[in-house]
């Protein structure tokens, strides 16, 4: 087996084991053991995907709206893990890294947007501008979130979650949108003219908004407790973003 072959065989089977943990993380009880378990296989698969991707897309095979979004997803799934994990949600070294990463891909897909808008075709290794520019703006939307967070001292409470919930559905909408349709051809033409390959993309959207509404539902209803609390002990608020 060769290093490419060796490659794509990753990036395969991690897409595939990220779907499937993802969508079972999602639907499963926040803080449960199984919840847990299914995250921790979303994350490994979903770093092994993206930089897996990333490598092809940026050395071996040259594509420029593939190694976009291929770091905009592994961005998006390492900061969402750190989040889970740093309870005092203050951020450090790596959430600074992550700023600049995530900061040069958005730049860069801008300006590989304007470059395919300015072609002959409208394209960039076959990808159109419309798509450099939605995900170089996605990107620099989550850099702007990444000032806003350090600016403030971190993410706590309920805006912690909210940032490990949002970035990991995300990432998960990205990589179920690239499975259909972005790998159309691997279904059939009437399936493919029906709505439901689209049914996962519902579901995972409604989810996301589910659990936004209850966290930001949960987050209203803690502040007046913390600012009693804050009075009461004469302490100034902890900082969240």
């Amino acid at each position: 087996m060769t290093f490419t072959s060796l490659l794509i065989l990753i990036h395969v089977c991690g897409a595939a084991v990220g779907l499937l943990s993802g969508y079972l993380a999602m639907f499963l009880r926040k803080g449960s053991g199984l919840h847990g378990a299914a995250g921790t296989a979303f994350f490994v698969s979903m770093l092994s995907m993206s930089s897996s991707a990333a490598f092809i897309a940026g050395f071996m095979r040259p594509n420029k709206a593939n190694f976009l979004v291929a770091v905009l997803t592994f961005y998006l799934v390492s900061t969402a893990w750190l989040a889970a994990r740093r309870r005092d949600g203050r951020p450090g070294l790596f959430d600074r890294l992550a700023f600049l990463v995530v900061l040069v891909d958005g730049f860069a897909g801008l300006l590989w947007g304007m470059q395919a808008a300015g072609s002959p075709k409208g394209l960039k290794d076959g990808m159109p501008a419309a798509l450099y520019f939605m995900f170089g703006t996605i990107a620099l939307l989550h850099a702007s979130s990444d000032v806003r967070m350090i600016r403030r001292g971190g993410a706590a409470g309920a805006k912690r979650i909210v940032r490990h919930l949002w970035r990991m559905s995300f990432a998960l909408l990205i990589t179920t949108a690239s499975f259909f349709p972005g790998q159309a051809r691997l279904f059939s033409v009437a399936l493919r003219k029906s709505s439901l390959p689209y049914i996962p993309h519902v579901l995972l959207i409604g989810m996301i908004l589910f659990w936004l509404i209850r966290m930001s539902r949960a987050k209203r209803r803690s502040r007046p407790a913390v600012d009693l609390e804050t009075a009461a002990s004469g302490d100034r608020p902890a900082v969240a973003a």
